[in-house]
């Protein structure tokens, strides 16, 4: 679980924020990194919202949340046609609103994805002299019987990068509405 080809910053958010237990043999995980053209109040006011991930996760149709939105509450995510699986039930495991950082592990569900849990992080960064996130998820899941580690870690990736995008798409499109001022340099 080496975070190579970060940068300096990023392993340290990574050291400090994604901390996944032991890897058993039969698993795999991976760190995904993604720089967002938006202030991280926005980006972080869509992934916090365990009960819509719909928002920015284009592969979720439905989300019914049960409990109020803290550690340990359940939500029934409906996956969009095209995935290899149509329900997934996920428990809330952190919702931390002042480091920004939100966990979830795969309970239940119709798909090949055991013992799944992830954490993505939201930090504030400069992009071009504009208020700018840096956004760092991670994971680990069991490999299915007949797959390799390589193949079960390439399929999260996708899915990961797909809705990182997404959540990138939904940001930007807020932050141009917001038009946030450039933040001067020192």
């Amino acid at each position: 679980m080496s975070p190579n080809g970060f940068s300096g910053v990023e392993k340290e958010y990574i050291r400090k924020h994604h901390h996944h237990h032991d890897l058993a043999e039969n698993q795999c995980s991976s760190f995904l990194v993604k720089h967002i053209r938006a202030p991280v109040h926005l980006v972080w006011s869509l992934v916090r919202r365990f009960d819509q991930p719909q928002k920015y996760k284009s592969f979720v149709s439905r989300c019914i949340v049960q409990g109020n939105l803290e550690i340990g509450s359940l939500r029934e995510v409906d996956v969009k046609s095209g995935l290899p699986a149509t329900t997934s039930t996920e428990r809330l495991e952190l919702l931390d609103d002042e480091e920004h950082i939100l966990s979830v592990r795969i309970i239940g569900g119709d798909h090949r994805l055991r013992n799944y849990s992830s954490i993505i992080s939201v930090h504030p960064e400069v992009i071009d002299g504009r208020p700018g996130t840096l956004v760092i998820e991670s994971f680990v899941v069991d490999v299915p019987e007949g797959n390799t580690k390589d193949e079960t870690c390439y399929f999260v990736e996708a899915l990961i990068k797909c809705n990182l995008k997404s959540l990138a798409d939904v940001s930007e499109r807020l932050a141009v509405q917001d038009r946030t001022e450039p933040i001067e340099q020192v």
